[in-house]
């Protein structure tokens, strides 16, 4: 059987294969910060909300508001969904939660050229969201945390538009513009959906909605 259909999606058992990577690889990066922390471990609570931000960030990334042409997508909320655990938890839950997401993705959309490739355009791409969680104790964290996150993401894939994918550049892109080229198409879509999200958050009824996730989040 297979994971991946002939139009690129996943098939049935690639879904279910899908949900069970998401919760090993929540499972295996719970585990390894839980033996770092001295303190406290993770509850089974911030455990299910780890798992449900990134279940929910895997399944809005199906929903794709523009489809570019040469990969990358305006989703629905996507990339928000993953910087949430990082308002929580911090940087440490969220890098290594971003990274397992990161997996997922390649798992969704595979693509390979090269190790590196794989690396710019899917495993660091997508771990980098969880620099949000440098901001989690910040006024404003969620914000600061997002922009920083996508910023860091839009910087790998356009490292990897660099390296590998410049050849696919359309002839009516001006000449002149070449070498900015994989920065215009990269941020063009990641910007955009961080602006409209930036809006959302900053409306007061999803604020204190976000808010009083957070404080059941992490209430022991």
């Amino acid at each position: 059987m297979h994971l991946v259909t002939p139009e690129g999606g996943l098939t049935i058992l690639g879904y279910v294969l899908s949900i069970l990577a998401i919760l090993a690889l929540v499972v295996i990066a719970v585990y390894f910060i839980g033996r770092k922390e001295k303190t406290s471990k993770l509850s089974t609570k911030q455990l299910v909300f780890c798992a449900a931000a990134m279940a929910l960030s895997y399944v809005t990334s199906y929903i794709k508001v523009i489809d570019m042409p040469y990969g990358g997508s305006v989703t629905l909320f996507s990339m928000l969904f993953v910087c949430l655990i990082g308002y929580w938890y911090g940087p440490r839950i969220s890098l290594m939660t971003g990274l397992a997401y990161g997996l997922l993705q390649f798992l969704q959309d595979p693509y390979i050229l090269s190790p590196f490739q794989v690396c710019c355009d899917y495993i660091l791409a997508f771990a980098s969201l969880g620099l949000s969680g440098l901001f989690w104790k910040s006024k404003n964290g969620l914000i600061k945390g997002y922009l920083l996150g996508i910023l860091a993401r839009g910087a790998f894939h356009t490292l990897g538009g660099y390296l590998y994918w410049r050849d696919y550049m359309p002839d009516n892109f001006p000449k002149s513009l070449t070498a900015v080229y994989p920065i215009v198409y990269n941020y063009s879509y990641i910007l955009l959906e961080g602006a409209i999200t930036v809006v959302i958050l900053l409306l007061p009824p999803v604020k204190k909605a976000l808010a009083q996730i957070k404080k059941m989040a992490v209430e022991p």
